[in-house]
């Protein structure tokens, strides 16, 4: 991917959009590109965490394991496509995570990733980015909480 897809991609996803394009820029700089084959792991529920993944192409898939004594079972939160964010939000108030999920692509896929602890740099260099960056998370949160509630329902 080129730098002007990367930063395409930053400005046009949920996490990013109405950014300024020199935040884009910024943020574009800490980006890797990494490129998964259909049923590739990206990462593994009890995984340490410390990325954030922005889809440029491809479906991932958002998984829970639970085991409820006698049972053991797998619930499906979300199916994320193009533009979508999911990863490790605690790196961004510098905390270490265990992953609480699952994911593999659906589909061939190709995602950005960047370290949680290089965001929050930025974040904490320029507060009103960084603020900027927090009211979006939150509504993303809320949007994830949401769906992960409605999973758990149909169990």
């Amino acid at each position: 991917m080129e730098s002007t897809e990367i930063e395409q991609t930053l400005a046009s996803c949920e996490f990013f959009k109405g950014l300024e394009q020199s935040e884009i820029r910024n943020i574009a700089s800490i980006c890797q590109v990494k490129t998964y084959e259909k049923g590739e792991l990206i990462y593994q529920q009890g995984d340490f965490g410390e990325h954030i993944y922005i889809i440029a192409e491809g479906q991932v898939v958002l998984e829970r394991s639970m085991d409820k004594g006698s049972r053991e079972g797998r619930v499906i939160i979300a199916s994320l496509g193009r533009g979508r964010v999911f990863g490790c939000w605690s790196t961004l108030l510098n905390e270490s995570h265990i992953m609480m999920l699952r994911t593999y692509c659906q589909t061939p896929a190709t995602i950005l990733v960047l370290k949680g602890a290089d965001l929050r740099d930025r974040m904490t260099r320029d507060t009103q980015f960084g603020f900027n960056v927090m009211e979006r998370l939150c509504f993303l949160l809320r949007e994830r909480i949401q769906a992960a509630y409605g999973a758990m329902e149909k169990i």
